[in-house]
């Protein structure tokens, strides 16, 4: 089980006039009972579909179907084609399970023609696989790039090319599911009721997990024991209210509206930009108080960024995540004298040691941050973490009074650019 520490942005830790005293969370506690009740009676409703996402067995079991077939036909390449949540959830998961051993994993999520250019040369298109992720079937990023390196398979897969392709979108309508249906190509289903940034436990999420040798049973099995926590209706036992409830105080009750999203591990820099747009597209919705998210991964961006944190303006609070058990891999033991201190030493110790030293300078400075700890990067802990923040986000929306679906403004941005390019441009 996953563990959030909220101690980091408690008053008697960096004092009243930084932190949050016990009256400000007493005054949110029943606050987080009443919607706690609301979002399960939502749901029985109909609401939140993503919620229920992780208990659909028939998803599952198409998503496996799929992933067996590939390896079937000897697939070494998959050609993943997607944006926004589309593209970032499957690269949080490549990031964390793509090894030697499972195929080769490219995520397409780019209509720069250089990109695009080179992977269409270099890619062995003969055991190639595309999958294809647009929900509406018409974002113009995707399908642009995947008529383009469809292209490329037509070229070495002369009989029923559209074999190589699994088209994931709307069930039953849409440009994309037309066009996979009259090429023949494999049709997984974005539930209609389920937006991009929230579709990881849909076939967008499960079928990058599956082709890299995942277990999607674990992956559903963490994210479904969070659910049972996040349905606690006493705030210090329900990971996502308490969550919610220290990004809501701090940015209205102590004027920190930057949360910096900062997991401690390579693995998880994606995690990062994937929760960024979460919270962005979310609740970036009025003038007034919301989470501005800002990504950010550790230790780089310590050598970057650290001295603002610590000495600028008292604007940002920090989200750390981090990995307890890593792999091992160790300094030598025979470097020069004065690196004595490092020797022999395995880099998870010089990674927490890092960690440690951060966080413990912010609350020198009396700067808040929470820490997100996994005992392991694995399926398991992983449903977990993706299931806790998008919960979170449902409790955001109830304390701050926004509606945590739909994206009008990216929407006005698309049609303004399909206009230019059909005048023309």
């Amino acid at each position: 089980m996953l563990t959030v520490d909220i101690k980091g942005t408690l008053a008697k830790v960096i004092t009243p006039s930084y932190g949050i005293p016990d009256t400000e969370f007493s005054t949110i506690r029943s606050l987080i009972r009443r919607y706690t009740e609301d979002w399960l009676t939502e749901r029985e409703k109909g609401e939140h579909g993503w919620s229920m996402n992780p208990y659909d067995k028939d998803a599952i079991k198409q998503v496996q179907d799929v992933a067996k077939r590939a390896k079937a036909d000897g697939i070494k390449t998959v050609v993943w084609i997607g944006i926004g949540g589309s593209g970032l959830g499957p690269k949080v998961i490549q990031e964390v399970f793509e090894t030697p051993s499972t195929p080769e994993f490219v995520i397409i999520d780019t209509i720069d023609p250089h990109t695009l250019a080179l992977h269409a040369a270099h890619i062995d298109w003969k055991t190639a696989l595309i999958v294809v992720v647009s929900k509406s079937g018409g974002t113009l990023e995707t399908m642009s790039a995947f008529f383009a390196l469809f292209e490329k398979v037509r070229e070495v897969v002369k009989i029923h090319p559209g074999s190589r392709v699994v088209a994931i979108t709307d069930p039953k309508d849409g440009l994309l599911h037309s066009f996979a249906m009259d090429h023949k190509m494999t049709i997984l289903p974005i539930p209609p009721n389920v937006g991009g940034r929230y579709s990881i436990f849909t076939p967008v999420g499960l079928l990058s997990l599956a082709l890299l040798n995942g277990d999607i049973n674990a992956f559903c099995r963490g994210a479904k024991e969070m659910d049972t926590h996040c349905q606690e209706t006493t705030l210090t036992k329900n990971p996502a209210a308490s969550l919610a409830a220290v990004q809501f105080l701090l940015d209205t009750r102590r004027n920190y509206p930057i949360r910096v999203i900062m997991p401690y591990g390579d693995r998880l820099q994606s995690l990062a930009r994937w929760e960024q747009q979460l919270l962005a597209e979310s609740l970036g919705k009025t003038e007034g108080n919301n989470p501005i998210p800002q990504a950010a991964i550790g230790t780089q961006d310590q050598h970057s960024l650290l001295q603002q944190w610590m000495a600028g303006p008292r604007k940002s609070w920090h989200l750390f995540v981090r990995e307890i058990d890593k792999q091992r891999y160790e300094v030598p033991k025979n470097v020069p004298g004065p690196f004595g201190y490092i020797a022999g030493k395995n880099f998870g110790q010089l990674l927490d040691a890092c960690y440690e030293g951060t966080s413990q300078a912010l609350t020198s400075a009396k700067r808040p941050h929470v820490t997100i700890s996994l005992q392991r990067l694995d399926e398991y802990h992983l449903g977990q973490l993706f299931f806790l923040l998008m919960s979170e986000v449902v409790y955001l929306g109830k304390l701050y009074r926004i509606d945590i679906y739909g994206q009008p403004a990216v929407e006005i941005g698309k049609q303004i650019t399909k206009g230019l390019l059909s005048k023309g441009h």
